[in-house]
């Protein structure tokens, strides 16, 4: 069982050291979608079924799609200027950022009180139960949050389209 999980956490890290060396939009996107699937197989591993395959229905599914459809829709044509490499001073200002949020990181989790409680075993919740909480309290957040995700959607198309000018006719 251990061998699995190096195989599913070298899947995860190979696909997103990829995807973030690659200088090809549409490449890292689909790399990253490769690492979105990797995550969804470590919930496998980790017996939360549910979250597995939420993980491939939102992200594996709807994000990379959303993603895939914005590099598409912005890319920029053979007449655009070729993107300069990265200098060292954007790559040190970028480890001082790192850097600054993992120490915020690091502070909140030392500072928080890991005092254990006693909450119900995952075993005790069903997926039925979930469908209930989410079509029942919840469902208008549901609802609002794909309403919101389609008007971006929307938006994105609206601002990468071009406007081609008009030719007069003689």
């Amino acid at each position: 069982m251990t061998y699995a999980i190096i195989i599913i956490a070298a899947l995860i890290l190979g696909a997103a050291v990829a995807a973030m060396l690659s200088r090809n939009l549409i490449h890292s996107a689909l790399l990253l979608v490769g690492a979105w699937a990797g995550i969804a197989a470590f919930y496998l591993w980790a017996g939360a079924e549910f979250v597995a395959f939420a993980q491939v229905l939102v992200y594996v599914g709807a994000v990379s799609m959303v993603v895939l459809f914005a590099v598409l829709l912005t890319r920029q044509g053979a007449t655009s200027a070729p993107v300069e490499p990265d200098s060292y001073q954007r790559a040190i200002f970028g480890f001082i950022t790192a850097g600054g949020v993992a120490g915020v990181l690091l502070g909140a989790i030392l500072g928080t009180p890991l005092a254990v409680q006693a909450t119900p075993t995952p075993a005790s919740i069903t997926v039925k139960e979930i469908g209930i909480q989410l079509m029942g309290p919840h469902a208008a957040a549901l609802l609002i949050v794909g309403v919101i995700l389609t008007v971006a959607l929307l938006g994105a198309i609206l601002i990468a389209a071009v406007d081609k000018p008009e030719d007069p006719a003689p």
